[in-house]
Order: C-alpha cells, then structure tokens, then sequence
C-alpha cells in the first residue's frame, strides 16, 4: 500500500485531489480535520494547510484505508434526521433500522408507553420521543458503556423538547418491575449467526461483537425477546424487532407460536424483509 501523505501548505483542493478516497468520505474527513462546514470547505478551498492539519488529514485518511467506519472516526452518524454520538461500544446506526421507527410511530397511541430492548446508541428511542414528544420512552442495555452514549444523545437530540427517555441498565427484561406493562416494545437484538463471513468484513470487523450477534443461530436473542414480551405487554400492544435477511419467516413463527395476531413482515428501501411484528391479543380474542 502506497504511503498516504498531506503534505503541509497544501492547499483543500490539494488535499482533496490527493486522497485515495470517495470526493464523500473525503469531504466528511477534512471537515472533522479542520473544523469546517461544507460550505466553508467549498468558500476556503485556497485556504493552506498547517502542519497540524495536514498531520490530522493524513492520519483521518490513514485509519479509513484501514477499514475503520467513518462514523467512528468522525464520531457521529446521523439517524432519522438527528445526530448521533457513536463510539465503539455501541453498534453504527443503520438507515434500514428507520423503518423501525416508523412502524413504532403508526402504532403507538397517544400516550403510550414505549419499551426499547438493547437501545445501544440510544437511536430508535431518541427518534421515537423526539418525533413524538406525548410517548413515554423507555430503554434498556447490558452495556453501561452503550447506556452512557445513549445518555449523551439524549440530553443533545431531546435538549429543551419537555420530555425525556428513562434509560436502565438490564438484560432484556430483567431490570424491569414485575407487572410493568407498554403498549409497545421495539428491539434491534444481535441476530447474525455465529461464525458468519460477515462479522469479518467490512465496518462488522469494528463494531462491538455482542451486538451483532447471539454467538449461536442467529434467533437467541429474537426467542428470549418473544417469550418475555407478553409479560410486559399490554393487550393489543405490538412487539416489533428488526432481524436478518432471511430470518422473516422464522420470527413469524416465533410470534404465531406464542399467539400473536396480525402477524407480519414489512421490507425496508432495498425490498428485504426487515422487520416483523404481532399484536398480542386483546382480553377473550386468542385465537
């Protein structure tokens, strides 16, 4: 691999033409190097480079060639239109998780109280009550490095909105009160499969390794979500989770098993089956 150099007085549209990356993910580490806008990049494109700043470059340049995921290195990633903090104890938020969002938001109830399992980041929680300032949102985590982050995103992305997210640290449903009921649960639970050619590739190689998957069939943590949710549901409230490419039909399975109703699968941007959910039925209505 050719040494990657910037070198000082060089001016940004220099720099730019000498990175061996994407004019994207070059733009977006220059301005975390220099501290600008786009716009400024664009204004100040004769602007020099000091030593530092060159020294910085390189060194953003050098750690994306490596592989490590732009939102780590520049420390954010943005997620339903909010910014978000992510470090490397907590999973990189993904667009395709936003359909999870969405659905949350067309069955929650006015009011209704919002369970989020394995929040990591904080993202989908955020997005519910940011969107929504009438829910009640709570989020869990075994990770109290995760729930860190996730307090962070909340006092900037929830800042002066009145309402705020109650975080705490469990184990899927185990830090929860007995009896404590929610109209509706979402969870992003690890659900690749142990051993997968995936988790060596790519941003995967860098991501925390037990939020990606269960280190067994992929659907652990998806059967541990499903057998639990009832006991913290309340009638007619939906449980929604995102899983795996090909894992629909075995969640559906999952939650026809334990007598969900309205069963179903929804696909995100790419057309793949994404998310699935149930209703639990309502008092006298099992069927």
């Amino acid at each position: 691999m050719t040494p990657i150099r910037i070198e000082a007085g060089c001016d940004i549209g220099c720099a730019q033409r000498s990175s061996p990356l994407d004019a994207l993910e070059t733009r977006m580490l220059l301005m975390h190097a220099l501290g600008l806008t786009r716009v400024q990049l664009i204004t100040e494109s004769e602007r020099r480079l000091s030593a530092d700043e060159a020294q910085r470059f390189t060194a953003l340049l050098q750690r994306r060639v490596a592989g490590e995921p732009i939102a780590y290195i520049v420390g954010q990633r943005e997620f339903f239109g909010l910014p978000f903090l992510v470090t490397k104890d907590v999973l990189i938020p993904r667009p395709e998780t936003e359909l999870l969002v969405e659905l949350a938001l067309e069955r929650a109830p006015q009011g209704g109280r919002i369970l989020d399992l394995g929040t990591g980041s904080g993202a989908i929680a955020i997005a519910l009550a940011h969107a929504r300032a009438d829910l009640q949102v709570s989020a869990v985590d075994v990770s109290r490095a995760a729930l860190e982050v996730a307090q962070q995103n909340a006092a900037h992305n929830l800042a002066g909105r009145g309402n705020a997210i109650r975080l705490l640290h469990s184990d899927w449903y185990r830090g929860l009160q007995a009896g404590e009921r929610f109209e509706l649960i979402v969870a992003n639970p690890p659900y690749i499969v142990a051993g997968d050619t995936h988790l060596s590739r790519g941003d995967l190689r860098f991501e925390p390794i037990g939020a990606l998957t269960d280190h067994a069939d992929g659907l652990s943590a998806l059967r541990t979500i499903v057998n639990g949710a009832a006991a913290h549901l309340m009638p007619g409230g939906w449980l929604l989770m995102e899983h795996g490419y090909d894992q629909a039909a075995a969640v559906r399975e999952l939650l026809i098993a334990q007598g969900y109703q309205e069963v179903q699968s929804w696909q995100d941007l790419a057309g793949i089956e994404r998310a699935t959910g149930g209703m639990l039925p309502r008092a006298g209505h099992r069927g």
